[in-house]
């Protein structure tokens, strides 16, 4: 697993700080040990993990600003720090973060992010708990939520650099739980697949409505996966509406 991680970060032009593909080996063990007695994934291959879960987790930051996100700040920004990284000290909340992807994953590479992590099961938020504090993880707030909820208390509101959501709903439905959370000027990142042009296109009523404005999506490949997926952005302009989002019933069964 080491060696796959080593060369695909280093295919999607990232350089990891130092420890950190030790930290994603762990993970991975801690992964694989509690799925033994908690559904966290169906990928069970540690080549496999390190693939279509840890290198597909770490295109947010490889492709993130080549989606119309925000450049990484320069070496002066950051002092003596060799790899800056456009995620440098911003605050990112995962929506639906199952067992931690891509969450997890893009705080082991970009220490100084700020995360929070948001989960409607509490057996797996303990989990994560557990995880972060295995892998000496700071700044990491792990919450046994349901977002459309969190998102109405004003600590979490328009507050965020960054959400991002991976694997949980289609376009138009993670558009509303998601957005409420982005600050104006921020972003929010959805992870879908290559196939996801129907969703996309039938989300831009949603976007507009929730204050976002969607930028040009990137197809990236997994590196050594055989895979292609895809991120799609959307720019937060003005602040969402109050009543938004609305209980989950109505967000599935009337989407915006």
């Amino acid at each position: 697993m080491k060696d796959i991680l080593i060369q695909g970060l280093a295919e999607m032009g990232l350089t990891p700080p130092s420890g950190a593909v030790d930290k994603l080996c762990r993970y991975s063990q801690l992964l694989l040990e509690q799925n033994q007695v908690m559904n966290l994934t169906a990928i069970t291959q540690p080549d496999q993990i390190a693939r279509l879960h840890f290198l597909d987790s770490a295109a947010v930051l490889a492709y993130g600003d080549r989606a119309g996100l925000e450049p990484a700040p320069t070496k002066a920004q950051r002092g003596l720090d060799p790899t800056p990284t456009w995620l440098a000290g911003k605050s990112l909340i995962d929506v639906g973060t199952g067992a931690g992807f891509p969450g997890l994953v893009l705080k082991i590479l970009e220490p100084s992010l700020s995360l929070t992590l948001v989960d409607s099961l509490g057996k797996r938020v303990n989990w994560l708990h557990e995880v972060c504090e295995v892998l000496f993880l700071d700044g990491v707030r792990c919450l046994h939520a349901r977002a459309e909820e969190l998102a109405l208390q004003p600590e979490f509101r328009d507050s965020f650099d960054l959400a991002v959501s991976r694997a949980v709903a289609s376009y138009p439905l993670l558009c509303e739980l998601c957005l409420p959370y982005v600050r104006v000027g921020g972003k929010f990142v959805a992870m879908k697949s290559v196939e996801s042009n129907l969703e996309i296109a039938s989300g831009a009523t949603s976007v507009e409505r929730l204050g976002g404005r969607q930028l040009e999506a990137i197809d990236y490949p997994i590196p050594g996966a055989g895979v292609t997926h895809r991120l799609v952005p959307v720019k937060k302009i003005s602040p969402t509406p109050k009543g938004l989002p609305r209980s989950w019933g109505k967000i599935k069964k009337t989407p915006l």
